[in-house]
């Protein structure tokens, strides 16, 4: 049952963002990689690296062969001199490549309060407690959570756990979240801090490192950063779909199918050839599999449960990897560094790969426009518009909520996809 009420004390903000049909936002956990001499060298030369991206990985496949989607995707992200998310160019908002449910308006965050605080009470709101946001962009979307949270006085024993591998996006969640900060290298945490109410706010570069308490884990653009195979079925066998230099220009790259037996492919064929169904293409994240057992076995040791918000698909789709720049298809090969790589996620996929853990019972997923409207988000917009000062005002809150829930814009091509405990599946499933 999802609360139908969002108390009224919550006040009004407005955000004036253009939003393009597929957007991503979020971080793939990885283990920080410190280079020597990468911040002065990244300083003298606009935040990026003087090596070029480009040049690494052409010369890595020049000594080894054609590389994996999934390594060119981690490098172009993450590459600590280089990648997309480590330095300090803005890749959010207006100025960005991209824009995210939570620049556009308080009420998507608002509503995600509203559905966690709801499914905390069936658990007998457990305390201590704490809220783990994997990727968590600006911070906007915690704000707007922990705003309300402080609205309802449920912040006692409450902690906020970021995973953040990117220490220039940590710094602008912290002017975001917390009053005051601090860094640190003699911890799980590399940073942490407090908000205006004193809840405490940590920094992890990987979830494993989150403490072992009950833990309501949030995913928002998350699971579509994270790094993918591409396999292809080519003449009635499978190919694991690589990307190699091509040689009509040696300036840029090209896909092609391997030809040999590649190790992950060997996997593909052992384990999950049977998620394929029909489909002669698929991508699949492993990283993902990885987190959700990590999520599983964090929920049979210490209870909890998660909220994975994204674009995707039921496994109707087998090719959609891209890139974005200035809010525009970019393509994912030209430039490497420079723009946004994304795939949709799978929630076919990801379903299984919960039920595999045996751990974790599933439900949904659900259309962010569906989801939006049983937490209360219609009657939360009454609320703000009311409030709000002036047409201009108005106008900007209603197009946002249009943007969040239109079928042709967010609407439907947004998924929300609930985990919790598998022991208590029954109990979860009666109390709906």
């Amino acid at each position: 049952m999802i609360l139908r009420k969002v108390s009224p004390f919550l006040p009004a903000a407005v955000r004036r963002y253009s939003y393009k049909p597929v957007r991503r936002v979020s971080l793939p956990p990885a283990s920080k990689l410190n280079t020597p001499g990468a911040d002065e060298n990244k300083a003298a030369n606009g935040g990026r690296s003087p090596v070029s991206l480009k040049d690494e990985l052409q010369s890595r496949i020049r000594a080894t062969g054609p590389i994996p989607v999934a390594t060119y995707m981690k490098q172009v992200l993450t590459n600590p001199a280089s990648g997309y998310y480590m330095t300090p160019d803005e890749v959010l908002g207006s100025k960005g490549d991209f824009v995210t449910s939570p620049e556009i308006g308080q009420i998507f965050g608002e509503m995600i309060a509203v559905w966690f605080l709801t499914e905390w009470s069936k658990f007998g709101r457990p305390s201590p407690y704490q809220l783990v946001e994997l990727g968590p962009g600006k911070g906007t979307m915690m704000k707007d959570i922990l705003r309300v949270c402080d609205g309802l006085n449920v912040t006692p024993g409450l902690s906020i756990h970021l995973v953040e591998m990117s220490e220039h996006l940590s710094k602008v969640q912290a002017s975001t979240l917390c009053i005051s900060s601090s860094e640190f290298s003699d911890k799980p945490f590399y940073r942490s801090g407090y908000t205006a109410s004193g809840t405490k706010v940590f920094w992890y570069r990987q979830l494993e490192d989150v403490p072992e308490t009950f833990s309501i884990i949030l995913a928002h653009e998350f699971f579509d950063a994270l790094p993918i195979h591409k396999f292809q079925q080519h003449e009635s066998s499978w190919k694991e779909v690589l990307i190699d230099i091509d040689p009509a220009d040696e300036g840029k790259f090209r896909f092609i199918n391997s030809n040999a037996e590649t190790p992950m492919l060997r996997m593909f064929l052992n384990n999950y050839q049977h998620l394929v169904r029909d489909r002669s293409s698929i991508e699949i994240s492993f990283d993902s599999e990885l987190i959700i057992r990590q999520i599983g076995k964090r929920f049979n040791s210490v209870g909890g449960f998660a909220l994975i918000v994204d674009y995707g698909h039921l496994g109707e789709k087998g090719d959609t990897f891209r890139a974005f720049k200035a809010h525009k298809l970019h393509d994912p090969l030209m430039d490497p560094g420079a723009a946004d790589l994304t795939a949709d996620v799978d929630f076919s996929i990801l379903k299984q790969f919960c039920e595999r853990t045996g751990q974790i019972f599933t439900v949904g997923p659900t259309s962010q426009r569906a989801f939006l409207e049983m937490a209360g988000a219609q009657e939360r917009l009454k609320v703000l518009v009311e409030a709000a000062e002036g047409e201009d005002q108005k106008r900007l809150l209603e197009n946002g909520f249009h943007m969040l829930t239109d079928p042709e814009q967010m609407g439907e091509r947004f998924k929300f996809f609930g985990l919790f405990p598998k022991e208590l599946e029954s109990f979860l499933k009666s109390s709906r």
